[in-house]
């Protein structure tokens, strides 16, 4: 099969498209023929091997433990293990796979997947499974947000951001997006009841408080953060993306957090998303039900995935980004 694979760590140059073998798959496993598959931040981190925190959380110290990049899939069940009952071939899925979805093949635990929205393509399904699961889980779990509260997304032109935002509306809050200038119109479309140009004024420059900070772009010190918390509000961290040395990559806030919490009114927690079958049938059922739908900026063919990763990298992208095999 054709897979966009490496064989060291670094820029996007180190992909290259080859002939390997299909994944093999176990008794509790299903391979996916690949419609598609998501490009998100993840990737840039387990591609170039930073921060080293990603080398040291099992991903390969020296080198990638798995050659193909890409976790998020949508596609056709191609083989079931003796053990999956959930699934069978010619079903339609979407889910996070352990293979590398940059392939035409991919293998993932049942676990790890569900049944793809009927009202979705297959592009949009790939771009789903790990930014919409890890903005349920910011805004459900650890957020705990509630009807009528204040709630403030930080970075929702974004993958998580753009999903953060349409589940706290869905839920019946009260929803602030802060972006850029180019982005606020579409963060509009998402049904945000005020946006913050964060090119124009800062995010505490109105006064404003609210009730939960879903902060995705990893940029702003704690202190001002909490600063537009409500006195007992709840901070969540989601990702390190920007600023921060090359061991921790912007994580130091998630650490500190929960150390700041103890001595103070507010509630701050980083968010380590889980990657779980039972968020993706949620997210399934506001998908159809039209509460929320993907944003997906542009889509590339398999052979183009270095230029995705580049726009990615570069900060252009307005929501998802989809390769189509």
């Amino acid at each position: 099969m054709k897979a966009m694979t490496q064989d060291k760590y670094g820029s996007a140059d180190v992909l290259n498209l080859r002939e390997i073998a299909t994944p093999g798959i176990g008794d509790n496993d299903v391979l996916v023929r690949v419609r598609a598959a998501g490009v998100d931040p993840g990737v840039w981190h387990l591609m170039t091997g930073r921060p080293y925190l990603v080398r040291a959380m099992g991903f390969g110290l020296t080198k990638p433990k798995v050659a193909v990049r890409g976790r998020d899939v949508a596609g056709v069940v191609e083989a079931v293990g003796a053990s999956v009952t959930r699934f069978q071939p010619g079903d339609e899925v979407y889910g996070t796979c352990e293979s590398g979805s940059f392939a035409e093949y991919a293998a993932a635990p049942e676990g790890q997947l569900a049944t793809k929205p009927a009202n979705l393509t297959f592009e949009q399904a790939a771009v789903t499974p790990i930014s919409g699961a890890t903005a349920l889980q910011a805004v459900r779990d650890s957020g705990r947000v509630q009807p009528g509260q204040e709630v403030l997304v930080i970075g929702a032109a974004g993958g998580v951001g753009s999903f953060s935002v349409q589940i706290a509306k869905s839920m019946g809050a009260r929803v602030t997006g802060v972006c850029s200038t180019a982005k606020a119109s579409v963060v509009r479309s998402l049904s945000a009841d005020d946006v913050i140009d964060y090119t124009a004024e800062e995010i505490t420059a109105n006064g404003r408080q609210y009730d939960v900070i879903i902060d995705t772009a990893g940029n702003r010190p704690l202190s001002l953060l909490r600063r537009a918390l409500t006195p007992k509000g709840t901070l969540v961290l989601v990702g390190g993306e920007h600023g921060g040395g090359p061991m921790l990559g912007g994580f130091e806030r998630q650490l500190m957090a929960p150390l700041v919490s103890v001595f103070v009114g507010q509630r701050l927690t980083g968010l380590v998303a889980r990657e779980r079958a039972t968020d993706l049938d949620s997210l399934t059922q506001l998908i159809e039900a039209g509460e929320v739908t993907p944003l997906l900026d542009q889509t590339y063919p398999l052979a183009q995935t270095p230029e995705a990763i580049r726009h990615i990298e570069a900060g252009h992208a307005c929501g998802k980004v989809a390769i189509s095999i």
